[in-house]
């Protein structure tokens, strides 16, 4: 099971440099309209910097540094490129009244200088982020599997789609995708690191739905780091899907149920973060000036990575990668843009 930058033994791509750009635009806008109709949202334009100290820049793990500049019109104000839109679409949702049951998506475009490089992982992120509006009486896991339904047969239509303009790439996704609990995969493979627990379900299954990220499981681990102040810990999780390039489970979202008061208050006190509900956003979810909301990000390198068969990230997006890589990705037939 690869991990890390490696080299798929005697890789050729299946298209070249010109019908591999025709083809990532072609992925993209049928993508998005599919989506956008199936989730009932509307296109937003969205920052590509928000202002430090606002709560508002996404932490991730909480330990990556996020890039910051100072801003000299506004007496040196520091502000910081978006790890992601977490919780600045939440926040628009309010701010540009968004009905219940509609919601937006964005074209997300990020930094993230601390990002490990390999065959999957960039400095840059590009991803469609999205964020609808729910109920109190939507805060449920029904919800979430029904929403994860309607993104993978998307993902499925999109698939059938590049087989009908590119015949040699083959489908290979199931009709429907399998939903695991992290707790239970833990029981499923103890001996196993959570990696390689989502390698052995999705080699089996192919599409998986891996729920409860985030939160402590019954030995004390978590299944991955996920920030205590947007998804709700017990109605999250990532789409995963098997790669037959990478030989690896490719993960190509994460999403889920967005905090409410309560589980904010409770994950950042898990967390030890309580000094976060001062901040603007935390103060805003805090006086219910935003709306309950299901939202998430679904990877657009990923995706065409994915569709298209490629062995590197980099055979997707323009990014910087370390001269050694590029060298072995230049005698493996790893044309990188």
């Amino acid at each position: 099971m690869p991990r890390g930058f490696f080299i798929p033994q005697g890789y050729k791509p299946i298209l070249g440099l010109h019908a591999t750009e025709q083809a990532i635009m072609r992925v993209k806008d049928f993508f998005q309209l599919n989506i956008a109709l199936e989730l009932e949202l509307k296109r937003m334009t969205a920052p590509i910097f928000v202002l430090k100290g606002t709560g508002v820049n996404d932490d991730l793990n909480g330990v990556e540094r996020p890039v910051a500049f100072k801003i000299r019109h506004l007496q040196d104000q520091e502000a910081e490129v978006v790890h992601s839109l977490a919780k600045w679409k939440r926040m628009a949702l309010a701010d540009y009244d968004i009905p219940t049951g509609t919601g937006i998506y964005t074209d997300m475009n990020a930094i993230r200088a601390d990002e490990t490089l390999d065959n999957l992982h960039s400095l840059y992120v590009d991803q469609w982020d999205w964020e609808k509006v729910i109920t109190e009486k939507d805060r449920n896991l029904d919800l979430l599997k029904k929403t994860v339904q309607t993104i993978y047969d998307v993902i499925r239509r999109t698939e059938l789609y590049v087989y009908h303009e590119y015949p040699e790439i083959k489908p290979m996704l199931p009709e429907n995708i399998t939903f695991v609990h992290s707790e239970d995969l833990l029981k499923l493979y103890p001996k196993h690191t959570p990696a390689e627990r989502e390698d052995a379900i999705v080699r089996e299954h192919k599409a998986v739905f891996i729920t409860g990220i985030g939160g402590t499981l019954s030995d004390g681990t978590i299944h991955d780091g996920r920030a205590p102040d947007y998804d709700d810990w017990t109605l999250n999780g990532d789409i995963f899907v098997w790669n037959p390039v990478t030989e690896c489970a490719f993960e190509l979202s994460s999403m889920g149920i967005r905090v409410d008061k309560a589980a904010l208050t409770r994950q950042l006190k898990l967390s030890r973060q309580e000094q976060r509900l001062k901040l603007k956003f935390h103060q805003r979810l805090m006086n219910d000036e935003l709306p309950l909301s299901i939202g998430g990000g679904i990877g657009q390198s990923r995706l065409c990575m994915f569709f298209l068969r490629k062995a590197h990230i980099g055979e997707i997006q323009a990014s910087i990668w370390p001269e050694d890589m590029i060298a072995e990705c230049r005698r493996s037939n790893i044309v990188l843009l």
